[in-house]
């Protein structure tokens, strides 16, 4: 995971001071990119270990085409638990305490409980509004009917492998202000498959990417996808190829990039896939192993909602 480490290094010592939305602040570069060669290994942070059991539960998720938490709350997958929590604080006329607050942990892991438990509650405040699995699955076709991106993506790399057309998208314009009452706006937006002599080529554009916090996790999960489609489409995994827009380091994540960038790389792990599998929904979680992963321990650090 050198790439990983040099973009570390790139914005903690070439980065732009930032306001943002979360009023934490940043240090941030625009426009960059990172490849990572599948052949090479599977690409999981060694310097700290990575959450494996969330990525592939939340990417599960996501070609569910589900936009509720209650997935994730049940197999016990806290990432997007803050978002829908401020949203159900505030649209019950509760304060929202400071997200570092004991106030604040004590009231979210009532919430997750409560969500765990209520199927009522869940409905109504787990709901995220149409983030990235709903617009995956369900992209609105402007005809009252849908669009499935990822079957047609599929479909498409076996029938015509060299279509600069294989694109998958979740930034859609009219459900923005939607999916920011109780989720995020898309960061990882859209996403490019090329069929390269055997091999499953990807390309992500994320306009907003948490280095320190988020960026690991999206590397394994697109990693992850292009390994899976590969295999349904009888084709080798090839290259992912990260483009950034918005780079970044929150500024209370300094002491924990630094304590990162001192720790020595190891050898990546390698993935194993039921090879049983040929349908890209079929997947289930029994039909992964990391295996041959031994990072340094988790490093702890806020998150900024």
């Amino acid at each position: 995971m050198k790439q990983y480490l040099d973009a570390l290094r790139d914005v903690q010592t070439n980065g732009n001071q930032r306001t943002d939305r979360t009023g934490t602040g940043t240090k941030s570069l625009f426009g960059y990119q990172m490849k990572f060669d599948l052949s090479e290994g599977f690409p999981a942070t060694t310097t700290k270990k990575l959450a494996f059991n969330s990525v592939l539960h939340e990417l599960l998720w996501f070609l569910q085409g589900s936009s509720n938490i209650k997935y994730l709350v049940d197999n016990n997958v806290r990432i997007w638990n803050e978002w829908p929590y401020k949203a159900y604080l505030q649209s019950t006329g509760q304060p929202v305490p400071h997200s570092s607050s004991q106030e604040w942990k004590d009231g979210i892991a009532k919430f997750v409980e409560q969500i765990k438990t209520d199927d009522e509650f869940a409905a109504k405040y787990g709901e995220l509004g149409p983030v990235y699995g709903y617009q995956w699955r369900h992209w609105p076709d402007g005809k009252g009917g849908e669009i499935d991106q990822i079957q047609r993506a599929a479909d498409m790399i076996k029938s015509t492998p060299d279509s600069r057309r294989n694109i998958v998208s979740a930034w859609n314009v009219a459900d923005i202000d939607e999916m920011a009452i109780a989720g995020l706006p898309p960061c990882h937006t859209m996403f490019q498959f090329y069929v390269n002599g055997g091999k499953l080529d990807c390309q992500l554009y994320q306009r907003s990417a948490d280095l320190f916090l988020g960026v690991p996790f999206n590397i394994a999960s697109y990693s992850l996808l292009i390994m899976m489609m590969a295999q349904v489409s009888g084709l080798k995994p090839g290259v992912f190829t990260h483009t950034f827009g918005d780079m970044h380091i929150y500024t209370n994540h300094a002491d924990q990039v630094a304590e990162q960038l001192s720790r020595t790389p190891k050898k990546l792990p390698t993935l194993w896939i039921n090879p049983e599998v040929t349908d890209i929904f079929a997947f289930k979680f029994e039909d992964f192993k990391l295996l041959d992963y031994d990072p340094d321990e988790p490093i702890a650090a806020p998150i900024a909602v």
